[in-house]
């Protein structure tokens, strides 16, 4: 027996019935000879976190520019919590952590720069179908490893996939628009319990908005600091939730539901539309639409720049040039925007 088999011998007499056992993966796209130490989701794990896009996470906006300060969150710090919290609830419900994290550390490897800034202008563009949670399926699957992929497991790609709510239900009534995993809809939720903490913070240090305009509510029931509203999430998911009819149905408590609910107004209103923040990414939203624009009617520059960050095969996979151009100015960062388009657009000094 190899290690990973003692591993996945571990899973199966330690894990709730709940759990996806690694053993028990519907596999992945390609067929390929399984590690002999890891499980099939730790693979997937350090597969995600060696890719350059990962890498690239560190440069992209959560909700504040970058230039703003080094102490606010990026779409990596975001990454990373989300990935902590999701950890921390699948170990105490007995569920596969590794799972949890691999999903969670992949989420929003799709994300575009000037964060939902760039993504509008992309579904403007480009097309209404343009959506960051596909993006990142897409990055795992094509871009990465120059236009093969990365190969993950069907479940690591379904809970990437299905991460994202938007607006919406925190878990949909639609079941097809659930992870097939325990562990994926662990993600969805982890990923607005780790927005809601630090973006408050993040809105709270750049002075949109101050401490005391956060709703009453929220700060009574669910807490003032970030670690008095992440422990009281966490703790009540994990103990609201209950199996029913032979299914673990993940909850929450209606009055910590209902102050999520309101804090997640109130940010909605007062951070994410408001005009200081508005205002950075309009800015963005014309860099990235001129961009887009230049690249569909430059090739050679096109091609050059997908070179240089490794993604060349996106030009020699079958995909119209429209999806190629998507594809870079989904991958790129805040600042290889901002110097492309100074570059192409912004008079070369004379000597």
């Amino acid at each position: 027996m190899n290690i990973r088999e003692q591993f996945e011998k571990r899973e199966k007499n330690f894990m709730s019935p709940f759990g996806c056992q690694s053993a028990q993966s519907r596999g992945r796209q390609r067929p390929e000879e399984a590690c002999t130490i890891r499980t099939a989701f730790q693979v997937d794990r350090d597969r995600i976190v060696y890719a350059n896009a990962f890498r690239r996470l560190k440069h992209k906006t959560q909700v504040f520019l970058n230039p703003l300060g080094d102490e606010y969150r990026t779409r990596l710090t975001h990454t990373l919590e989300v990935a902590q919290i999701a950890r921390t609830i699948a170990r105490a419900m007995f569920l596969n952590e590794d799972l949890a994290e691999a999903i969670a550390l992949g989420h929003d490897l799709g994300h575009t720069p000037f964060g939902h800034g760039g993504e509008a202008v992309l579904q403007e563009i480009h097309s209404p179908g343009f959506s960051h949670h596909k993006q990142s399926l897409r990055v795992v699957d094509v871009i990465e490893n120059n236009g093969n992929g990365l190969n993950l497991t069907h479940e690591v790609r379904d809970g990437i996939v299905k991460h994202s709510k938007g607006y919406g239900k925190i878990l949909p009534d639609d079941r097809s628009e659930l992870a097939c995993t325990i562990e994926g809809r662990i993600v969805r939720i982890s990923d607005i319990m780790a927005y809601l903490n630090h973006d408050l913070d993040d809105a709270i240090r750049s002075g949109v908005i101050r401490e005391n305009q956060v709703p009453a509510v929220c700060t009574r029931v669910i807490g003032r600091t970030h670690q008095e509203r992440a422990t009281t999430m966490i703790r009540d998911l994990i103990f609201s939730s209950r199996a029913v009819e032979g299914e673990l149905r993940l909850d929450m408590s209606e009055e910590v539901f209902g102050a999520m609910t309101t804090l997640r107004a109130f940010l909605y209103e007062n951070v994410y539309r408001s005009v200081q923040v508005h205002r950075e990414f309009v800015k963005a939203k014309k860099i990235l639409s001129e961009l887009y624009t230049y690249l569909m009617e430059n090739e050679r520059v096109l091609e050059k720049e997908l070179t240089r960050m490794g993604i060349a095969g996106c030009l020699s996979n079958g995909s119209p040039r429209e999806q190629v151009v998507c594809d870079f100015i989904a991958s790129i960062t805040d600042r290889h925007a901002l110097g492309l388009y100074q570059k192409i657009f912004f008079p070369s000094p004379t000597v």
